[in-house]
């Protein structure tokens, strides 16, 4: 890499760290290209990314950001996954995690606050912001159907015992 092209590199991870919901580090040895490809791909899918980044790199990039405090997590062979939704990236990261032993998770951050391997694996367990959103609808819709269901129940038995009766003087 050229000197002009480190320096590119170096404000266009800065912005990301700046703009990012998460970011996640983790060690990639002993991977594939095959499973960085699909790595990838499945954090693409999902609206997060994916970079190899020198580490000398990373850590300039992060003086002056929000999450300068993970600068200690690159040491070795390390990647960054980040996406705009907190909650993305270290799902992905987790899922991807979970089959491939080749890459462990060291940590990462959110906004100010560092985060340790664990807290990535809890982060993980979230749920997304559509699916609370799901949620918080089916919450609300919920008691309408229910009270809905209880004033049309009296109308609805009085319908049953007026048909009972027409029935019986029918018969009778």
């Amino acid at each position: 890499m050229e000197r002009a092209e480190k320096r590119e590199f170096v404000t266009e991870l800065n912005e990301v760290f700046k703009a990012s919901g998460s970011v996640v580090v983790a060690h990639y040895a002993g991977a594939t290209v095959a499973q960085m490809n699909d790595f990838r791909s499945k954090m693409r899918a999902a609206g997060g990314t994916v970079k190899v980044a020198k580490n000398r790199l990373a850590k300039i990039a992060l003086q002056g950001t929000e999450a300068e405090g993970m600068s200690n997590l690159f040491k070795g062979q390390t990647l960054i996954a980040y996406s705009t939704d907190p909650i993305t990236a270290p799902k992905v990261v987790m899922d991807f995690a979970k089959t491939n032993d080749k890459i462990i998770v060291l940590g990462g951050a959110m906004g100010t606050t560092t985060l340790n391997a664990d807290a990535v694996k809890s982060l993980a367990t979230l749920p997304s912001l559509d699916e609370l959103r799901a949620k918080l609808l089916g919450m609300i819709q919920t008691p309408a159907t229910r009270i809905a269901g209880v004033v049309a129940a009296p109308a609805s038995q009085l319908a049953r015992v007026f048909a009972a009766y027409a029935k019986k003087d029918e018969a009778a």
